[in-house]
């Protein structure tokens, strides 16, 4: 499974590090915290193999999920 965007292909990369013993795993952050522990080492170099020119900064379809949920939140117009 490739990765979706830059920013989970570069946290995929953090946590294969970890994993590797390349980094220390204190200093994981967020989402490369959590696939280090819920992901396999084989797991997270097929997320962080792909190149990165070809990715999204952020996948959109979670961008406009998120942008659809704080509007509805707002004040109604009449």
């Amino acid at each position: 499974m490739p990765a979706k965007s830059k920013k989970q292909q570069m946290a995929a990369g953090a946590a294969l590090s970890a994993k590797r013993g390349e980094r220390s795993k204190a200093s994981l952050r967020g989402a490369s915290k959590s696939m280090y522990v819920s992901m396999s080492e084989e797991e997270l170099r097929k997320l962080a193999k792909v190149k990165r020119k070809k990715l999204p900064m952020r996948n959109r379809s979670a961008a406009a999920v998120r942008k659809k949920g704080s509007a509805s939140r707002g004040k109604r117009s009449r």
